[in-house]
């Protein structure tokens, strides 16, 4: 099993950024849950840019539990329309230069370029357009419009790992469960493929356009 362990004297700054409640945790859930239990972290920010009233209940649930070891941790759940992003885009672009002001992270997690979900495209997009000197990965999110591709990094990940993420989505995010995808079996079923690729039984898998190392 390989480690996701830094070579940094310094604790590790964290950005995470999720179009919707639930995409941080299906996207980079496990992978967050190993670096934070290999290395030391001294700050994470987890951002969520649309949600409602009681999405926006079951994310802080969600991202706080994900987070609960980190003494310095941000979670910030905005309420920008799902589906709408772009129709808001001036505000959501201020809102990602806020951001660059408040943390120069070492790591960012953040959607895949090529997904098909408008929302998802343009938090990559804005992700890349604000931070252009950091390590960056996009996460594939699994979804009805068939839009994964061929990643080019792989995180294996222990069982336990992956049964941990399963279980703080599926307790969390109540109002999803009449939802048809809302099981675990789907969230097996990605790492379960990537785990194939990466010669392991799972992993998360993303895209790094630019690595310097």
């Amino acid at each position: 099993m390989l480690s996701f362990k830094f070579q940094n004297d310094t604790p590790l700054k964290i950005l995470c950024l999720g179009a919707h409640c639930d995409d941080i945790e299906i996207g980079a859930g496990g992978t967050l849950l190993k670096i934070i239990q290999e290395n030391e972290v001294s700050h994470l920010s987890w951002i969520v840019f649309a949600s409602n009233k009681i999405r926006k209940q079951e994310a802080l649930i969600s991202a706080h539990r994900f987070v609960e070891d980190i003494p310095n941790n941000k979670v910030s759940i905005n309420t920008f329309r799902d589906g709408f992003l772009k129709t808001e885009f001036v505000k959501i672009k201020e809102y990602f230069e806020e951001l660059k002001k408040d943390i120069d992270p070492d790591l960012i997690f953040t959607h895949y370029r090529k997904d098909r979900h408008q929302d998802h495209r343009l938090i990559s997009d804005l992700t890349w357009n604000t931070w252009r000197n950091h390590m960056i990965l996009e996460y594939e999110i699994p979804k009805y419009d068939g839009d994964l591709g061929i990643p080019n990094f792989y995180v294996p990940l222990q069982e336990e790992i992956i049964h941990k993420r399963n279980k703080i989505i599926l307790e969390s995010f109540i109002s999803q469960q009449n939802k048809h995808w809302f099981d675990e079996a789907t969230f097996n079923a990605l790492p379960r493929l990537r785990g194939i690729e990466s010669t392991s039984r799972f992993a998360e898998a993303f895209y790094v356009r630019k690595l310097v190392i």
